[in-house]
């Protein structure tokens, strides 16, 4: 996101006469909160942004300005997606689709354009730009690591076409190739295992809890309860245990690219 918001909000602090501890401490958030805020990695929820507009008596503009405020986030993803930029470790389960941060432009445009009532064009490409700038987190080459568990499905539905496809999984293919993510398969013949009631996200951060995040029809939510969180990542273990190692699944993440039509 551009940082014209992060800038002006590190300009009322240091006019304030605060430090990021300082601030951190008078708004009832972390340090790494405002450090993110301020160097563009993270915008704040709107209630935390109520908080630093009290502490800093700057009135309601960091809570009437929120930088991908346009309504191109559901709702009830918005928590998750705030997370999802300050996470130090990235665990994805996709069910369905492949996970919004690996889509490449043609993929999420096939994804994002079916939706019911259509969205026009340009709502369309407001709504890809947005997820495409999800998955700029995997730039830096070191952090946020990047588990992808794939059921076989999300491969063998041609989304989009089967150009389209072919050029979404060699975008997998050349990520684990580049040892950016790791990427696992869970077979169709396996039948039964124990994340196939929905998608989950599973994030880890360096100075709060691991926090989980599910998905399903029209409805998302991020889970907190520690013990929720660690039942979730047992069964995202149990489910890893199941699936193909990474050579093998890299091999039929190539075989698959390459039946869709891809030869390189």
């Amino acid at each position: 996101m551009s940082n014209t918001y992060g800038d002006w909000f590190k300009e009322q602090r240091l006019a304030a006469g605060l430090t990021q501890q300082e601030l951190a401490d008078a708004a009832v958030m972390t340090r790494s909160h405002i450090s993110h805020i301020e160097a563009g990695r993270r915008t704040p929820s709107r209630e935390d942004a109520r908080r630093l507009d009290k502490a800093l008596n700057t009135g309601n503009v960091l809570s009437s300005f929120l930088p991908g405020d346009d309504g191109t986030i559901a709702d009830y993803f918005e928590p998750a997606r705030q997370l999802e930029q300050q996470a130090i470790k990235i665990y994805e389960f996709a069910l369905s689709f492949i996970p919004g941060i690996l889509q490449t432009e043609r993929y999420a445009r096939a994804v994002l354009s079916s939706s019911f009532p259509p969205r026009s064009e340009a709502e369309c490409d407001r709504h890809v730009v947005t997820r495409l700038e999800r998955g700029k987190i995997l730039a830096d080459p070191v952090t946020p690591v990047v588990w992808a568990l794939l059921d076989e499905a999300v491969l063998r539905r041609p989304i989009g076409g089967l150009d389209v496809m072919a050029e979404q999984l060699q975008h997998v293919i050349r990520l684990v190739e580049q040892k950016r993510i790791r990427a696992h398969v869970m077979p169709l013949g396996l039948g039964f295992h124990s994340l196939l009631e929905s998608m989950l996200t599973l994030m880890w951060f360096e100075d709060q809890p691991p926090m989980a995040y599910s998905e399903g029809l029209r409805m998302g939510r991020v889970h907190d309860s520690p013990s929720v969180v660690q039942e979730l990542q047992g069964r995202y273990d149990l489910a890893l245990s199941d699936a193909l190692p990474l050579k093998e699944s890299l091999a039929l993440l190539k075989a698959t690219a390459k039946e869709y039509g891809h030869h390189d």
